[in-house]
């Protein structure tokens, strides 16, 4: 039997193909071609190419590091970015350690020297609070230890919610850039190798926020980067799948150049200032999206809550029936905040009736933020404060760029 990872070409539909072998299954030898794809072919078409890769000799293979560029730090928890192909199944396995990073996108070390930390080796749909809370320390910690800019790596499911929630618990003076990719590096459309030097660039440049860092375009010719509370995901596979709502992009990376370029909206690197840490999150917060024909006793379900953001319709609205729960969520001392689910402009409960009415039940409106970024921030805030008009007071008060000013219309 041939060796998973062995190198081969094989005739198929009459051209010669090139792959690597993974297995054989139900009589067909399964390989990944050089495109990305899998296909299964009868195992007498194979020709070998080249045996496996020694992946001990991989490892052993030292990236050297020029101790005259800035210092920066690569914290990774998984991802796409952080992954390889399993030769046993074909699948995209999350298993590279930081240091691989290195190893798997050349051009890093000429930008900066690293030091590197695995927090987690999951995919983002594993992500989660206590996760966030480690992150936003260990990141302090990095910058308190000389870090001119921080680099982490993140599956890019939930990236906008991580971006967020370490945007409001850290304070920092240098540039945290949330990097991940779209397809893996065993693909030729691979934006690992891209969004991973881009990052790095940033980093190093005279940003002072929490930003992420992805394709601006279908080209691999600009990265953009986005402020950490004014990012999405729009969509399952492109590239350029990051957008930022409620404003433009803080930021450019052009490729190969590298070169960086920043708005006047984006927070500048304040070297001599000493990053401020508040990582207590109340977990005891939902998110509810309302619909049409929605159930008032669905409301139930988050009885004993301290936090709920709701996504509501327009301006920032539900039926009339779902008022009187939320009035009763309220009164049992819920903070409920109000977004929408129009991806660009404001809540404004002023207008109609029914945003009256939410405005009298003590609803507060949660501006143009996007619903994942205020539900983060209600937990942030709920993890400062036990004083619900307070927490209210912040949930209207900007704090991390998260709304304020003109909304960008996005058209």
């Amino acid at each position: 039997m041939m060796e998973s990872g062995t190198q081969v070409t094989c005739r198929y539909a009459g051209t010669d193909l090139e792959g690597t072998y993974i297995t054989d299954r139900d009589g067909k030898a399964v390989i990944k071609l050089n495109s990305g794809y899998n296909i299964g072919v009868d195992p007498s078409c194979l020709t070998v190419v080249a045996p496996p890769e020694t992946t001990e000799a991989a490892k052993e293979m030292v990236v050297t590091q020029d101790s005259s560029l800035p210092q920066l730090s690569i914290l990774s928890t998984g991802g796409t970015i952080a992954s390889r192909v399993d030769y046993r199944t074909g699948a995209v396995t999350s298993q590279f350690t930081a240091d691989d990073i290195l190893r798997a996108i050349p051009g890093l070390a000429d930008i900066a020297q690293f030091r590197a930390e695995v927090l987690a080796n999951i995919f983002s749909e594993n992500m989660t609070p206590a996760i966030w809370q480690t992150l936003a320390t260990h990141i302090c910690d990095e910058i308190k230890n000389g870090a001119e800019g921080v680099l982490v790596t993140h599956g890019t499911d939930t990236l906008g919610y991580s971006a967020a929630a370490v945007s409001f618990m850290l304070d920092t003076p240098v540039p945290v850039i949330f990097v991940g990719s779209q397809r893996s590096a065993d693909r030729p459309s691979s934006d690992n190798v891209m969004n991973g030097l881009a990052s790095a660039a940033a980093a190093t440049s005279d940003l002072g926020e929490v930003a992420v860092v992805m394709h601006e375009s279908t080209n691999d010719d600009t990265c953009a980067i986005h402020r950490g509370t004014r990012v999405r995901k729009m969509h399952s596979s492109r590239r350029d799948a990051f957008q930022s709502f409620g404003m433009k992009p803080i930021g450019t990376v052009g490729y190969p150049s590298l070169d960086v370029t920043l708005t006047r909206d984006a927070v500048r690197r304040r070297p001599d200032t000493e990053p401020v840490l508040a990582a207590t999150l109340e977990e005891k917060v939902g998110l509810a999206t309302f619909y049409p024909g929605m159930n008032p006793e669905v409301l139930d379900a988050f009885a004993g809550y301290r936090g709920l953001v709701v996504s509501g319709t327009g301006l920032g609205h539900t039926s009339a029936p779902m008022i009187a729960g939320l009035k009763s969520l309220i009164d049992a001392g819920t903070v409920v905040v109000m977004t929408t689910q129009c991806l660009n402009g404001r809540v404004c409960d002023r207008v109609y009736d029914t945003g009256r009415d939410l405005l009298a039940a003590g609803v507060v409106e949660g501006e143009e933020m996007l619903p994942e970024v205020a539900y983060v921030k209600l937990m942030w805030v709920l993890g400062q404060t036990t004083d619900t008009e307070e927490a209210a007071r912040l949930m209207a008060t900007p704090l991390r760029g998260e709304f304020g000013g003109c909304s960008y219309n996005g058209f």
